[in-house]
């Protein structure tokens, strides 16, 4: 490798590490890596604020590979840049967070190199990808992120916030819907912070992108008003170090810099580009491509000395400097503004502030009652005004969603206003998902509203919030047939049990305003769990709290909202949300006419499976066989808790339009219908004498 200059020699490292691992691994997909190293190589080494001893330090530069299966380009850069491991409690472990053995053993069980980046799992990943586009839809949170920390945070001489966010992304990225959503949103809020830079190698895994993809990328973005720049030569690292530094002098808009690259770059064989993205070379092909680069041809995972060292006096230098500086302001900063300074260490650790929940509302009985939607919204403001990074909005919907704060002050967030309270995704719930997760990753508390029938739109997102166990909140309403006229389109009925499904995702719908509160007070306590809150268009009966079990049984997931007067129970109705007053209905009649009967609010299944079991068996006796669940959805799943011998009152079908009193009796959500059907089951049981 004599005379090779020590840009070339890293960028090298970077592709060799890249073909080695596939190689051996027998999978994954080396030539974007290859292709893209001289820009990965530049952006870290000579651009990006970034310490490689302190990975999580608050103003940090963000890197976003958004084409994730090209993992193995970030694997090489932790690794030769020498970053370091952070635990769980965000304390520096000193280790590598990703070692030579992580390399070689990539895509392996256990490798901290896995097949695409996992946030939580490897240090120095900022976002969990692999599903096209969620990465840059994702960004676009960050970045909307660091302008409102900008705004709150930053004082004259204090420049506290002032990162970059950098996203990689491809032809993919590109095509799929929720990169245009989010970027649409972007160019609107003038998110000058934000550069996406897009590997321009029209190939994806079917072949040639001529075959379903021939737009004009660059005018799509002039016309979301972005910064558009264009390169023509992937490998001329000084042109990409202009274009990024052009970025960073661009003002009121995000940049696009489109780099046309060669998947492969570099390997003699390069009319087999769609093998190269997708597959390991082989043994033929890395010794020729190994010769090319000057390459020993026989060596495997090698790192050369020099080219540690060039990182170290690079990037490690550079940010280490960056970070003392910093640190150096804010412990000035802690001096002059102890507040401000105190939410933002809160913020890091994810802690809420003192009286965080002071003056949440406690509802009284009312048979007339309150929507969930309302409730919530009540609730929301109080929340809002006393955690001052809770922030969010709705796709579209805050006036029927009721998740506008409208208390003094609250304000929009917008282009010229962006440390405003009030995020208004537009009718791009996909994106709303992926921009609410980038401002939880930032450490803000987020939420995201749309009606429950349509979280559909932003379901892959809502699975990656549980994936990267981020305490996102999404606010959906319209629960079950309230929406009546408008018929099954708007009628979710399969929807609680997909998201109940979901490992990770704390789901709570429940079935009054006091249920409301405290589902809220537990949501809040979440520090790594996307929670679901699932709310009623129409007014529920706020239960007597006297006469009935308190609401503060919610943060256990189930309780015993009513029971018989005295002994066991015989049956036991179970019931959420809307449900829940038809549950109480009808166990009122039950008692009137003898029949112990026991009412469980399960607002949340999640919860409860993580009580104690002699809790559980406390709720749910397992000598009480006569069990009927109430819900309007899906059926799917209630056995688990009713058992062989008990009945689901659900739905099996879609629903229809109409007025919610006539859907109810259509479907069989009527007192009446479910006394007879607890009559009949008690009837029916072996060794009943009723």
């Amino acid at each position: 490798m004599t005379g090779i200059n020590l840009d070339l020699l890293s960028i090298n490292t970077i592709r060799t590490l890249s073909i080695d691992a596939v190689e051996q691994a027998n999978s994954g997909h080396p030539g974007t890596a290859m292709a893209l190293a001289p820009l990965v190589y530049t952006l870290w080494n000579r651009v990006m604020r970034f310490d490689p001893e302190d990975p999580i330090w608050p103003n940090r530069d963000r890197f976003v590979l958004s084409n994730g299966h090209a993992s193995m380009l970030l694997w090489s850069i932790l690794h030769l840049t020498g970053t370091r491991a952070v635990n769980a409690d965000y304390e520096q472990l000193g280790q590598l967070s990703v070692t030579l053995d992580d390399i070689r053993r990539f895509r392996q069980f256990g490798s901290k190199a896995p097949g695409h980046p996992e946030y939580h799992w490897v240090s120095g990943v900022e976002v969990t990808t692999g599903p096209l586009g969620q990465g840059i839809a994702t960004s676009v949170g960050m970045a909307i992120a660091e302008k409102w920390l900008a705004n709150r945070y930053n004082k004259s001489g204090f420049k506290i916030f002032d990162y970059n966010i950098y996203a990689v992304c491809g032809d993919g990225c590109m095509m799929e819907g929720v990169g245009s959503e989010a970027a649409s949103l972007a160019g609107h809020l003038a998110l000058d912070n934000l550069c996406w830079i897009y590997d321009n190698n029209h190939m994806t895994i079917e072949g040639s992108t001529a075959i379903a993809f021939t737009e004009d990328v660059a005018t799509r973005f002039h016309s979301y008003r972005w910064n558009v720049l264009h390169l023509k030569d992937a490998n001329d690292i000084e042109q990409i170090y202009h274009a990024l530094k052009a970025f960073q002098e661009t003002e009121g808009r995000p940049t696009l810099i489109i780099i046309d690259s060669h998947i492969g770059y570099g390997s003699p064989n390069r009319q087999d580009t769609a093998k190269a993205h997708g597959e390991p070379l082989g043994p033929d092909e890395i010794r020729l491509t190994k010769r090319a680069y000057g390459w020993p041809e026989n060596e495997q995972f090698l790192v050369p000395e020099e080219v540690r060292a060039h990182f170290a006096a690079g990037i490690g230098a550079r940010g280490a400097s960056a970070r003392r500086k910093w640190m150096d302001l804010f412990a000035e900063y802690r001096v002059r503004y102890v507040k401000l300074a105190t939410e933002i260490e809160q913020m890091q650790r994810r802690y809420l502030p003192e009286g965080w929940d002071r003056g949440l509302p406690v509802f009284p009985a009312d048979m007339t009652g309150m929507a969930g939607r309302d409730s919530s919204a009540r609730v929301l403001n109080v929340l809002a005004q006393n955690i001052p990074w809770l922030i969010g909005g709705s796709a579209d919907l805050g006036p029927s969603n009721k998740t506008l704060l409208t208390y003094p002050g609250a304000g929009d967030i917008q282009a010229e206003t962006p440390g405003g309270k009030n995020l208004h995704f537009g009718i791009r719930e996909h994106a709303m998902g992926a921009i609410v997760n980038g401002l939880s990753l930032s450490k803000l508390r987020p939420y995201g509203a749309t009606f429950f029938i349509f979280s559909d739109y932003a379901r892959p997102a809502i699975r990656l919030s549980a994936l990267m166990e981020l305490p996102v909140i999404y606010i959906l309403t319209h629960d079950a047939m309230g929406d009546g006229e408008d018929g099954p389109t708007h009628q979710p009925v399969e929807h609680l049990a997909s998201l109940r499904a979901v490992p990770g995702l704390t789901l709570f719908r429940p079935g009054d305003a006091n249920e409301v509160v405290e589902a809220y007070r537990a949501i809040m306590q979440l520090r790594h769990r996307p929670a679901v809150l699932v709310l009623s268009r129409q007014p529920l009966p706020t239960l007597n709290r006297e006469k009935y079990a308190p609401a503060s049984g919610v943060s256990r997931g189930a309780y015993v909202l009513a029971d018989t007067p005295d002994g066991e129970p015989e049956i036991i109705l179970i019931a959420t949300g809307s449900e829940i007053s038809l549950a109480v209905q009808v166990h009122e009649t039950l008692v009137f006419e003898h029949i112990r009967s026991r009412v469980v609010s399960m607002p949340s299944w999640d919860i409860f499976e993580q009580q104690p079991q002699e809790y559980r068996d406390r709720v749910l006796p397992t000598a009480v066989k006569a069990r009927i669940a109430i819900e309007q959805a899906s059926t799917f799943g209630w056995e688990r808790y009713v058992g062989d011998n008990g009945h689901v009152v659900g739905m099996q079908t879609f629903g229809a339009s109409a007025p919610l009193k006539e859907l109810q009796k259509e479907f069989g959500f009527e007192p009446e219908r479910i006394v007879r059907i607890a009559k009949n089951m008690l009837g029916n049981l072996p060794g009943n004498n009723r």
